[in-house]
């Protein structure tokens, strides 16, 4: 038995491939959140559909920008989430 999809699926594309405009550093972790999930784990190529030398280039800036305290390594390392032990 084939299940049939009912909508078409869209094709992925590389955002940095299609804007050559959109620069990849470590200094805009505005545009690195969108490919960052809300627990800090990286998102796969499959699923964000860049490119494999924009995803190596892409891994490496989200982790100068951690590095350099501009991105947050997990979600307890955020600032609004407080410790048990600062708590006590």
């Amino acid at each position: 038995m084939t299940l049939k999809k009912k909508f078409p699926s869209r094709r992925k594309f590389c955002r940095f491939c299609a804007d050559g405009e959109l620069p990849l550093d470590y200094k805009r972790p505005d545009i690195l959140r969108d490919f960052v999930n809300e627990h800090g784990k990286i998102i796969a190529r499959r699923v964000t559909g860049t490119c494999a030398q924009h995803q190596r280039n892409l891994t490496t800036e989200i982790k100068r920008s951690r590095q350099m305290a501009l991105m947050i390594y997990t979600a307890t390392h955020a600032s609004d989430v407080k410790k048990k032990s600062v708590l006590l």
